[in-house]
């Protein structure tokens, strides 16, 4: 097994909830280790929704090539894909990453993943079989009337063993799961496909008193920076889309009390993410404090055979 995993192309993947400094950790370690990222995030994919995905500010001085997203100097792939009207998928995560990581390898660069969406993480990294399903409108229009419990409870009659390992608060992940079900009248299959990498999991460990404090911090940036504004014009243009109305950071404005609600929402999503990550890569992952820490780890990592 140790052999086989030694033949495989190595890569790094920098993972932690929201908030906890992943992007500016991958970015300092890219200049580092000569590499470029490819964003794992679900929501950075989409155009002009800025301010509320924190997505990082591309570099204005220096000219874009071949559509990449350019911060600090360094190559962002899988970030503006698609406008916030659009459908994203798993499936075309993992076939646009693999494509944007072969590039990367082919200019003798490493490759860093980095990001807060599992699933997208563990559909590339495991190169996991999910069926090509094409979006139904009509069924998702049913299922987005019900409850997040309602949704579970069907999964479980439609799939059980899929229902153990969902997020019970995702209402996207839900509807497509039921989708899929639906849709080929099939349990969503465990195979695996081969294996191309050999990965890195580099972890932020922060206590969760700092992590409420960097999300405090960050909202209120946001909200500073105009997130009000981005959401009116993101719906003038477009309307609350689907996308916009399961987003944290968008979603709230049709509440009273945004600011507050964002916060909240944005730290239950960030212990969501941590819960999974401890499933998945579970004790893969090497979680770090500082800089150091990780440079160490990249170092022996890519010097091993």
């Amino acid at each position: 097994m140790k052999r086989h995993q030694n033949s495989l192309k190595k890569i790094i993947v920098v993972l932690g909830p929201t908030a906890s400094g992943k992007s500016e950790l991958a970015i300092k370690l890219a200049k580092k280790f000569n590499g470029e990222i490819v964003s794992a995030d679900s929501r950075q994919i989409y155009k002009k929704m800025n301010i509320g995905t924190a997505k990082p500010p591309q570099d204005k001085k220096l000219k874009v090539k071949n559509g990449n997203y350019l911060v600090g100097g360094i190559p962002h792939h899988l970030i503006d894909v698609i406008g916030p009207n659009g459908q994203f998928s798993a499936v075309k995560y993992r076939d646009l990453a693999l494509k944007a990581i072969k590039k990367i390898y082919t200019k003798g660069k490493i490759p860093i993943v980095c990001g807060g969406t599992g699933f997208y993480i563990r559909a590339l990294i495991d190169n996991i079989v999910i069926p090509a399903v094409k979006p139904d409108k009509s069924l998702r229009k049913i299922l987005e009337k019900k409850t997040s419990p309602e949704l579970l409870l069907e999964l479980k009659r439609l799939d059980p063993q899929r229902a153990k390992n969902i997020d019970p608060n995702n209402r996207r992940r839900l509807i497509r799961a039921i989708e899929i079900i639906k849709k080929t009248n099939k349990p969503i299959p465990r195979l695996k496909s081969k294996k191309f990498f050999n990965p890195l999991y580099i972890g932020i460990k922060k206590s969760p008193e700092e992590l409420k404090n960097l999300i405090d911090a960050r909202v209120k940036k946001m909200i500073k920076n105009g997130l009000e504004k981005e959401v009116k014009n993101l719906v003038k243009k477009y309307g609350w889309t689907t996308v916009l109305k399961n987003t944290i950071g968008y979603k709230e404005w049709l509440e009273k009390k945004p600011e507050s609600q964002i916060k909240a929402n944005t730290l239950k999503f960030a212990k969501r993410q941590i819960t999974w990550f401890k499933k998945y890569p579970g004790e893969k992952i090497h979680w770090v404090t500082n800089l150091k820490q990780a440079e160490k780890l990249i170092k022996e990592f890519l010097q091993s055979k």
